[in-house]
């Protein structure tokens, strides 16, 4: 290697290059028809500056390759050959001969195409360091969505190093090399990103055109945040005219991804409203469906900014009829914005699924245990996250007073008809002429129905469970105790009633 040979033999080198090209001006510069000497020098010399150029290329290749692994410029040590190997005459110059002009624009093109294979090489194998594959439109839209979910990952990683490290050292190196020398800097740069920057856009683009389904818009958020987060650096790198239709298209994606976010978020309402079962749920617990769209919203508070810009549009085409804090003055503005009024409207389908679904039930009991297992881990779930902020307290309120009234029910579809055996019953002539012993009787059977079928009910919140314990147990212990007949079973029913 020249360069390798210590200064004074490269400047002997460039000298020698110099002396052919001013050789070559000068045989030109001539009138050489019918003189064949002339024209045999002048034969000689280009081989001779071409071979030069070669070996020219062949040095530039090997320093690219032995420092490709580096973004510093610093370490590129070819800057005294620049002078040979193109000038500013790559763009045409009005004055010069068209020859001349050939010459010089193909002398800085094979510099360009040499300098851009290598470094588009050395970006190729940092997407092999990164793990990135080059997928297809074709082939992201035939993923499993578990493998696309963690290429999604790598993808949002991976953006954020080759934009903001790797590429933004290799638009530093550019300026270095060719920086005075105008358009080639960024025409080569775009050269050289253009290929892994297409790449990373198709990937996005088929993502965001895939099937819309509730479970993808966490995925779409992410990608859309790591997007809009860079397009600063984007239109930094590409500013120039040789990068825009590249900037535009970034800024086109980024649109694409808050579209497609926007209809997931959607599709999240209509697959609640869909969510019909046929069975009722076991023991009249949480039902699964309220478990994940709670758990699923509450997640969503941490994209607040982007959903808040992404629906702030749809909240002007139409009213939100889901507006429990409406009148709460104090409330803060949060309470008031988009998301909160797409999520209030989320829980709003979610309840009206949860009535459906309670019909299901035999027992009027079971009916109104299972609407209040689950208003109140909903309330739960609300109460105890960043969810509160976006609810209010007047929500919290109304869905307190939601769950505690269907408890109140529960009491009464079950123990009004059992206490109906030792109460008076002025309006029913049916009890008054059974003798105390028999409505005791009466009372007991009907008890001990009650705690059979109950038994296999399920109320998971310990404290839910022990309120209603409590209350129920007010209610019957007291009738049971003031009824003036023979009471056999006292301590049982107490025992039972406390369990």
């Amino acid at each position: 290697m020249i360069w390798d040979s210590g200064t004074e033999e490269v400047s002997d080198y460039i000298g020698a290059v110099e002396e052919i090209q001013t050789l070559i001006e000068s045989l030109r510069r001539l009138s050489v028809k019918g003189n064949g000497k002339q024209k045999e020098i002048l034969t000689r010399a280009n081989s001779a500056l071409q071979m030069t150029m070669l070996r020219l290329e062949e040095q530039l290749i090997h320093i690219l390759v032995q420092h490709k692994q580096y973004f510093e410029p610093e370490y590129v040590s070819f800057y005294s050959c620049q002078d040979v190997v193109y000038d500013e005459s790559y763009v045409s110059v009005e004055d010069e001969s068209s020859d001349e002009s050939s010459r010089r624009v193909n002398s800085g093109r094979e510099f360009c195409e040499a300098y851009v294979g290598v470094r588009k090489d050395a970006l190729t194998e940092y997407f092999v360091i990164l793990e990135l594959e080059k997928f297809s439109i074709e082939d992201v839209l035939k993923m499993n969505w578990r493998t696309l979910s963690g290429e999604i990952k790598k993808w949002n990683w991976a953006m954020k190093i080759i934009i903001r490290v790797y590429l933004a050292s290799e638009k530093n190196l550019c300026n270095k090399i060719l920086g005075e020398y105008g358009t080639i800097s960024s025409f080569c740069f775009v050269e050289i990103a253009k290929a892994s920057l297409i790449c990373l856009l198709n990937f996005g683009e088929a993502v965001a055109m895939s099937s819309v389904q509730p479970e993808k818009l966490f995925r779409l958020l992410d990608m859309y945040e790591v997007l809009e987060d860079l397009l600063s650096d984007i239109d930094g790198l590409l500013y120039e005219e040789a990068g825009s239709y590249i900037r535009i298209e970034f800024h086109e994606l980024l649109r694409k991804l808050g579209y497609s976010a926007k209809a997931t978020f959607s599709e999240l309402q209509i697959a609640i409203a869909s969510n019909a079962s046929i069975k009722p749920f076991p023991k009249g617990g949480i039902h699964p469906l309220t478990r994940y769209v709670m758990n699923y919203i509450k997640t969503l508070t941490l994209y607040d900014e982007s959903l808040n810009l992404l629906l702030l549009d749809q909240d002007s085409d139409h009213s939100n009829p889901v507006l429990e804090t409406a009148n709460e003055q104090d409330a803060p503005a949060v309470t008031f914005c988009p998301l909160a009024c797409h999520l209030r409207s989320v829980t709003s389908a979610l309840q009206c699924n949860l009535f459906d679904k309670s019909k299901l039930y035999k027992e009027e009991g079971l009916r109104h245990i299972f609407l209040m297992n689950n208003i109140h881990y909903m309330v739960d779930k609300v109460k105890g996250s960043d969810l509160r902020l976006f609810f209010g307290d007047e929500w919290i309120r109304k869905h307190n007073g939601k769950f505690q009234q269907h408890a109140k029910s529960y009491e009464r579809a079950t123990w009004s008809s059992v206490l109906s055996f030792i109460r008076d019953c002025p309006h029913s002539n049916t009890f008054f002429k059974a003798t105390p012993k028999e409505r005791c009787r009466g009372f007991n059977l009907a008890f001990e129905e009650v705690y059979k079928s109950q038994t296999q009910w399920s109320i998971p919140d310990s404290q839910l469970k022990e309120d209603l314990r409590i209350s129920s147990s007010l209610k019957v212990i007291h009738a049971y105790r003031t009824f003036p007949g023979e009471k056999p079973y006292q301590r049982q029913v107490h025992q039972v009633l406390c369990r």
